[in-house]
C-alpha cells in the first residue's frame, strides 16, 4: 500500500499529524531555516551524524541563492534583469526552467513560468497590501508568454525584454526532490521533508506504519483538517486560496494569479492537493489545476498515471480523483 484515503478530520493545510518520536540524540534531529519566502523543516528519523543536517542546510541555502526571483544576484534575477540579452546560467536553472515551460504548455498558458511581471506587482506581505494599478496590470500582462523563452546550451534568452520568470510555483518541489536524493545518498530511509506544505514522505515511520498527513479546512483560523491520508514514500502538495491573501472592500484578493488577467483567478475552487512520486510534479500539478478549474483540472489528474488530487471547492465539499479511492 503506497497511500489510501481516511475521512478522520485530524490536520492542516498540508500537515504532518503523526510522526516519530521518542528517539533522542542523533536518532530524530531537525533542520528548521526561513528561506524561499517558506518555513524549512527536515526531520530525520534514523540515525544520522550532525554533517547530514548541514548538507541539508547548504542545499536549501544554495537553491535559495539560485531561484530567488528578489534577490538581485540570484540566477532567475539575472535572467530577468538582462533586458533580453541571453544569460549564462547553471544546469540546475536551465532544468527548473525547462520543467516551467513543459507545465505551461502542458496546461496551453493557463500555467506561464514568464507571470513575474505580474507577480512582481502583488505583495501579499506588505503591512497593507493593496491592488495594484490597473494600467500597471495591463502592461504586465502583455509579457506573459512562456513561448518567449529561449534555451540554447547553457543559457537563456526572455525574446521580450519586458517579461519577467517566476518559479514560485516549481522551485519548492524541485528543491524538496533534490533534498531527498541527498538524504537517499546519505543514507537515509525516513524523514520528512517540509518546504511550507510542499511535503515529501520517505519511507514510512520508524515502526513501519504511514504517516498521516492532513489537508486544511479553507480559511480555518486553527488550521483545522478537513481530511487527511495516509502515504509513505510519497509527495503531497496544496495550492490553496487561503494560504496568502488580502481582502479588500469585501473581496478576497489571493496570491494565485491569473497570467491572462493578471488578477488572482477566479474559480469555485478553494484548494487543490496532489499526491504523486515527485515534489516537483505535485507542485506545479497543484497551481497549473487550480488555474485550469475543477473541471479541466481534474480531467487532467484522470489522464495521468501514478498522480491523485483532492479538490476542495467553495462549498467546502471535497472531490477526489478518480482512481484515488481505489488505493486500498
Amino acid at each position: 500500500m503506497r497511500y489510501r484515503r481516511i475521512t478522520a478530520l485530524l490536520a492542516a493545510s498540508v500537515l504532518i499529524l503523526s510522526g516519530c518520536s521518542g528517539f533522542s540524540g542523533k536518532r530524530d534531529q531537525t533542520y528548521t531555516d526561513t528561506l524561499f519566502d517558506t518555513v524549512v523543516n527536515v526531520r530525520i528519523y534514523d540515525a544520522a551524524d550532525d554533517s547530514v543536517l548541514k548538507g541539508c542546510e547548504e542545499l536549501c541555502k544554495k537553491y535559495d541563492a539560485m531561484f530567488s526571483r528578489t534577490a538581485e544576484d540570484s540566477e532567475i534575477s539575472r535572467i530577468n534583469n538582462a533586458g533580453g540579452a541571453p544569460v549564462e546560467v547553471s544546469e540546475e536553472t536551465i532544468t527548473l526552467i525547462e520543467k516551467g515551460i513543459y507545465y505551461s504548455e502542458m496546461s496551453n498558458g493557463a500555467f506561464d513560468i514568464t507571470i513575474g511581471s505580474i507577480s512582481s506587482l502583488w505583495d501579499f506581505k506588505a503591512e497593507s497590501p493593496s491592488i495594484p494599478d490597473a494600467a500597471a496590470i495591463a502592461d504586465a500582462v502583455s509579457h506573459v508568454n512562456y513561448k518567449n523563452i529561449m534555451i540554447q546550451d547553457n543559457t537563456v534568452r526572455l525574446l521580450d525584454p519586458y517579461a519577467k520568470l517566476d518559479v514560485g510555483a516549481v522551485a519548492k518541489g524541485y528543491i524538496a526532490d533534490r533534498l531527498r536524493d541527498y538524504l537517499e545518498e546519505e543514507g537515509i530511509d525516513h524523514a520528512m521533508i517540509d518546504l511550507g506544505g510542499n511535503i515529501i514522505a520517505m519511507g514510512s515511520k520508524l515502526d513501519g506504519s504511514d504517516y498521516n498527513i492532513g489537508i486544511q479546512k479553507p480559511f480555518d483560523e486553527n488550521g483545522t483538517p478537513i481530511t487527511s491520508v495516509k502515504l509513505s514514500d510519497k509527495s503531497i502538495v496544496t495550492s490553496g486560496v487561503y494560504q496568502r491573501y488580502f481582502e479588500q472592500d469585501g473581496k478576497i484578493y489571493h496570491h494565485i494569479l491569473d497570467p491572462a488577467t493578471g488578477y488572482p483567478c477566479e474559480n469555485n475552487l478553494y484548494s487543490v492537493t496532489i499526491i504523486t512520486d515527485s515534489s516537483l510534479t505535485a507542485d506545479a500539478l497543484s497551481t497549473t489545476c487550480f488555474l485550469l478549474g475543477y473541471e479541466k483540472g481534474m480531467n487532467l489528474i484522470n489522464q495521468l498515471n501514478n498522480v491523485d488530487a483532492v479538490f476542495i471547492t467553495n462549498d467546502n465539499q471535497i472531490h477526489y480523483s478518480k482512481n484515488f479511492q481505489h488505493k486500498q
